[in-house]
């Protein structure tokens, strides 16, 4: 299915601070993220604006990224400031489980997956830019971004992938043989494999229109859906293909200028074959730089980098 359909925006809801940068839902349909001020928010009837609730699960004193309810029921969190955090959902306790990763401290932690026996994987976009700067290490390419993966009980990751473009977004393959990453600079997505004659390599899953973020699955049966962080500009493919200097040179320009994100936002969902199965765009969104997408009953609910709240959208058919 290679069709385009209009994103159709329902309603917006404030969560009253910025940043909701990924959006996952419970089995009850409720939304949880996290937002710049460190706080862990869960949202109530999302479907129901006069209705909608906001509460605080938690504060990480840092900044939360990526998301992910463990099998034991806690909160996997990726906080790009004290990296990987499993946090409790019944008293908001918070604890690190790592934040180095042989010798070297773990920042711009990104996205984050936990298989049925609790080993964790996760992603490191950048090791040269901290979140704030995130644009200088798309401009610059630098290919720092990492795979890692904490086994249960280890005290410690291991690296199981170095040299990616911006490392983001992770899910699980239905048939949990293999995990799809996003790598935001080179707009496309990976398959890992975790079993089977080729585990431990790589191959292409889909390569994308714009640039991915998060990735989000509902279970086994449903698709990957990929929210599109900006579309793909041709000038920075053309900056990509110049030597490093004058890659690192724009990347110094690029992260002390005001960024403006465009008004056509994405999202996509791709099988298991890594087959589109839904493509949605909208031009002249007023809701700006969506960076993850999830479901909740009968809508999509997209979250940003930047915007005070969440988008709430019609689901497609099928």
């Amino acid at each position: 299915m290679d069709r385009t359909t209009e994103l159709v925006p329902l309603h917006y809801v404030s969560l009253g601070a910025r940043g909701p940068e990924d959006v996952i839902a419970d089995a009850h349909g409720r939304v949880l993220t996290g937002v710049e001020d460190g706080r862990i928010l869960r949202v109530h009837h999302l479907g129901d604006p006069p209705t909608a609730r906001v509460e605080v699960l938690a504060e990480t004193g840092g900044r939360p990224l990526g998301l992910e309810l463990a099998p034991d029921g806690s909160l996997l969190v990726c906080d790009a400031e004290r990296g990987l955090l499993r946090v409790d959902l019944g008293d908001g306790t918070v604890r690190v489980l790592a934040d180095s990763v042989a010798g070297e401290g773990l920042r711009f932690c990104s996205n984050v997956v936990a298989l049925p026996d609790g080993t964790v994987f996760f992603t490191v976009s950048s090791r040269r830019y901290p979140l704030h700067q995130w644009i200088g290490d798309i401009v610059e390419h630098t290919g720092t971004g990492r795979l890692l993966r904490l086994a249960p009980d280890a005290t410690e990751p291991e690296v199981l992938l170095e040299g990616l473009q911006f490392a983001n977004g992770l899910v699980v393959g239905g048939d949990g043989s293999f995990l799809v990453l996003a790598e935001t600079g080179a707009r496309r997505l990976a398959r890992y494999h975790l079993t089977g004659p080729r585990a431990g390599h790589t191959d292409l899953f889909a390569t994308l229109p714009g640039m991915p973020d998060n990735l989000w699955r509902a279970g086994p049966d449903g698709p990957v859906w990929v929210a599109l962080a900006g579309p793909r500009v041709p000038a920075l493919d053309l900056l990509h293909r110049t030597p490093p200097a004058v890659r690192a040179t724009a990347a110094r320009a690029a992260v002390h200028a005001p960024f403006r994100p465009g008004g056509t936002v994405g999202v996509l969902a791709f099988d298991d074959e890594g087959h589109s199965v839904h493509h949605l765009t909208r031009r002249r969104s007023g809701y700006r730089m969506v960076t993850s997408v999830c479901v909740s009953g009968d809508h999509l609910v997209l979250g940003s980098l930047r915007e005070p709240g969440v988008a709430v959208c019609a689901l497609p058919a099928g």
